[in-house]
């Protein structure tokens, strides 16, 4: 960990480049030049030209990062550790925002809708967005693209309740907006900022390695600031779509210092220097790797069956549940007479039955249901 004036500072290893920069943005602001936003800084990137990220690195982040299996359907990775990586990036990247919950109280409210005592009302609603826009993405994720529709939606998911205008959620920013602790200003005229966003994604869809995507999209996605707020939680989940796409361990950003989390953005904003913000993604994917490595190689191997149909599987074990339905076969199968083929229909109907005498509040957000709708299944059933 690196030091600052001989005490010892919670940090990321830092590249050389790196200590330069978070020592450049930790002068006082009125050392620092404002500045605006510089096309230049987009438009000079080209896609597997240029790069964020040296090709060693990023070969070093795959071999970390691949499957233990040799599953390669998008997402089935982060769907293997799911129930960890809902708690895990809940809470990290809600902390990196200043949410003081506890990575225990994030476990009690996603897992049992348990709020925590004495928190503010934000801090549970940023929590519980941060779920569902998970959910989102790994539910979707051969859908998944970097288009324009697919991140206003990640936006409304993740400012659901906290914005000052509603009406700003999922929508790219009408107005001027104001950084806190910067003096870079971004680009104000709406036109512009669609037009950028626009050409930010095609770039992103253009770059051939997941890595420098997830990069890409943590650097420019928060220089642009396309909405009026919860522009780096946005890219933060961004950040998690190719890696999805590419069935790679996701990145929960656990245990980041927010300080250098920080530091590495007004790097970008101030300087247009990204190797801060590298080190910090370097070392925080290092970790992902090391805490889901072990839980995927532990799990056994994907069941083809179940792969084929886990679409379906999940809206009939969401419509049993919904409907208050018994878990009788008959009832399945009466569901699934127009969803499965006659030679797979029995294995079908016992795998979801089985599959909903194991459900439990830890596990619904498989099935997409909310806490109320299977407690009220579950009292049903009793």
């Amino acid at each position: 960990m690196e030091g600052s004036e001989g005490s010892a500072e919670i940090y990321v290893p830092l590249s050389e480049e790196g200590a330069h920069l978070r020592d450049l943005v930790r002068r006082p602001v009125a050392q620092r030049t404002p500045i605006g936003y510089r096309r230049e800084f987009f438009r000079d990137y080209q896609p597997n030209e240029t790069w964020y990220l040296p090709s060693e690195l990023r070969a070093r982040l795959r071999g970390l990062g691949e499957a233990p299996s040799s599953e390669r359907q998008a997402g089935t990775y982060a769907r293997d550790v799911l129930g960890r990586l809902l708690i895990d990036l809940s809470w990290a990247s809600s902390r990196l925002e200043g949410n003081t919950y506890t990575r225990l109280d994030t476990q009690r409210l996603i897992e049992h809708g348990e709020v925590a005592s004495g928190k503010d009302a934000r801090e549970t609603q940023m929590i519980l967005n941060h779920k569902r826009a998970i959910e989102f993405l790994v539910d979707d994720a051969d859908e998944l693209g970097y288009d324009v529709r697919t991140f206003q939606n990640l936006h409304a998911l993740l400012s659901e309740n906290l914005l000052a205008d509603p009406d700003a959620s999922g929508k790219l920013r009408q107005r001027v907006v104001d950084i806190t602790g910067t003096v870079y200003r971004p680009l104000a005229i709406p036109q512009q900022i669609e037009e950028f966003f626009r050409l930010i994604l095609a770039k992103a869809a253009a770059i051939g390695d997941p890595f420098e995507q997830a990069l890409f999209l943590m650097v420019q996605i928060p220089y642009l600031q396309p909405f009026e707020d919860v522009n780096k939680r946005v890219s933060r989940l961004g950040a998690n779509i190719p890696l999805l796409k590419y069935n790679l361990c996701p990145l929960s950003f656990v245990e980041v210092p927010e300080r250098a989390y920080v530091e590495g953005t007004l790097a970008v904003y101030e300087l247009n220097r990204v190797e801060l913000l590298a080190d910090v993604f370097t070392w925080a994917y290092e970790r992902s790797c090391q805490q889901y490595g072990a839980i995927a190689n532990s799990l056994p191997q994907p069941d083809p069956f179940r792969r084929k149909y886990r679409e379906v599987l999940a809206d009939v074990i969401g419509e049993v549940v919904r409907k208050g339905w018994p878990t009788e076969p008959d009832v399945i199968e009466r569901e699934v007479t127009n969803l499965v083929p006659v030679e797979d229909r029995a294995h079908f109907v016992e795998m979801a039955a089985d599959e909903l005498k194991r459900l439990h509040e830890g596990n619904i957000a498989r099935y997409r249901l909310r806490l109320s709708e299977f407690r009220n299944w579950k009292a049903r059933q009793q």
